[in-house]
């Protein structure tokens, strides 16, 4: 017999006080903060593989990733307008962050695509 497995909203405990909501919150900080830190060193490789800033912003790629996690919040039991309102300023962050690093990069010598090294 398989076990389904409970959704994300389902793990939510029942709370009688702001301290029990805000330890709550405060633990899913604790597994979220890592996992930004570790897709923002992936906007870093994007900027250093795309090195363009024209490419930065795909639009295409945003799309994608909203019709993937829209599905993927219902199935938790979760809001999917939030998610991808949620999703669409974290992309608008990080779309920001990769034009910076891509300017650190350059800044640190990454030669602009096309031209010689």
């Amino acid at each position: 017999m398989t076990r389904a497995t409970p959704k994300a909203i389902d793990k939510v405990k029942t709370c009688s006080t702001m301290a029990e909501v805000r330890a709550g919150v405060n633990a899913l900080d604790d597994i979220l903060v890592p996992l930004l830190v570790e897709r923002s060193g992936y906007m870093t490789q994007a900027a250093t593989v795309k090195n363009d800033e024209s490419l930065v912003r795909d639009e295409a790629r945003i799309q994608t990733i909203i019709d993937r996690v829209r599905p993927m919040a219902e199935a938790q039991g979760g809001n999917a307008d939030l998610i991808e309102r949620l999703y669409r300023a974290m992309m608008e962050c990080y779309i920001a962050y990769e034009h910076d690093e891509l300017a650190r990069l350059r800044a640190e010598g990454l030669q602009p695509r096309g031209e010689p090294a």
